[in-house]
């Protein structure tokens, strides 16, 4: 069988090159740090409309491809099988803080398949979220691994196993059918054959694979426009946007940056963050597709991309830029308060949408 390739079409006068500076740090009245990024919003035909660096590097998308990664549960008929909401749709594409919403509705789906939190094999570790953490260890409490920021991800991994009867323990691995699954959905939604490429094991321990930037940016354009997908594939692409927008709080959490935003935007957009300074979102309104990677790492960077990318085209007004202002352009402040500085985007970026 033919491998997915799909090429995309860069115009001539975008930049290319190394990754340039997005994102400064002030401190006081000079600049402390700056963050390089490359970013690519693509649309659903492969067209490049707005890049900065080179788009054809290769990137872990990390936690940022999870709405990609839930597409089987949908697809398949699991979601409808186990009458799964919008809201464990979103847990399925979340990196939630371990708040206790998202812990006691990854464990109710859990039982609705059958299944507990000892079926998971991602892990566990303590809430992102301190008030959360502190009241564990002040009750002397151990987290399992539906604290893990990735359970509803696993979650739905096994919903799709149980339904297909497949089995469920060592899903995680690379050759199981669960893997080979979703590495299937990707290499369609990123016009790619992904069988050579580099791969590694991701903090919840599954394949992680590497892909373009422009390529991860097309794939979340296919699912903002998904007019060339079959039928059931472009359902459940437009199924699992609307349960992110709908449901932000349940991707995220509470004070982050996915959840706040997309309270805002509602249908507009549908963004997700990962680990190791990724960003990726869809823009069902305008058919886009967007890829950020920090290249430092540091998901502040990639956050403050996002922001303006959001701010350029218009998913974010002036009206709610003010009302989102300390997530898009946040104020530093010392241990006692005091304002010291802030992050914003540098001016090649600025450029696209001033604040």
């Amino acid at each position: 069988m033919n491998k997915p390739h799909q090429h995309l079409h860069v115009h001539a006068d975008l930049p290319r090159g190394d990754a340039p500076i997005l994102v400064e740090v002030w401190r006081g009245n000079m600049v402390e740090s700056r963050h390089r990024a490359i970013a690519a919003v693509v649309d659903a035909d492969g067209h490049v409309v707005k890049a900065w660096g080179d788009v054809e590097t290769p990137i872990y998308g990390r936690s940022s491809i999870k709405p990609l990664l839930a597409i089987p549960l949908v697809e398949s008929g699991a979601a409808d099988r186990y009458g799964l909401t919008e809201r464990e749709i979103a847990l399925a594409c979340a990196s939630h803080s371990g708040e206790p919403g998202h812990v006691e509705a990854v464990n109710t789906w859990l039982a609705k398949i059958g299944l507990s939190a000892d079926d998971l094999e991602c892990g566990a570790h303590f809430p992102y979220y301190e008030p959360a953490l502190h009241d564990m260890v002040r009750g002397g409490i151990t987290p399992t691994r539906s604290h893990n920021n990735c359970s509803g991800k696993h979650t739905g991994f096994l919903s799709t196993a149980v339904h297909l009867g497949e089995k469920t323990a060592g899903y995680i691995g690379y050759e199981h059918s669960v893997q080979q699954r979703l590495l299937g959905t990707l290499e369609q939604m990123c016009g790619q054959d992904l069988s050579h490429v580099p791969r590694g094991i991701d903090g919840c321990g599954i394949p992680t694979i590497a892909i373009p930037v422009g390529h991860h940016a097309l794939a979340m354009a296919k699912m903002a426009d998904p007019k060339d997908l079959a039928p059931a594939r472009a359902a459940a692409c437009a199924r699992i946007l609307t349960a992110m927008s709908r449901e932000p709080w349940y991707v995220a959490g509470t004070g982050r940056f996915c959840t706040d935003v997309m309270k805002v935007t509602g249908t507009k957009a549908a963004i997700k963050t990962g680990a190791e300074g990724v960003y990726m979102g869809s823009l069902p309104e305008l058919g886009l597709g967007i890829c950020i990677k920090a290249e430092d790492g540091n998901g502040r960077g990639a956050e403050i991309v996002m922001g303006q990318l959001l701010r350029h085209f218009g998913i974010i007004d002036a009206a709610q830029a003010e009302q989102l202002q300390q997530a898009l352009q946040p104020t530093l402040r010392n241990w006692a308060g005091t304002v010291v500085g802030s992050i914003k985007p540098a001016p090649i970026l600025n450029e696209t949408a001033p604040f």
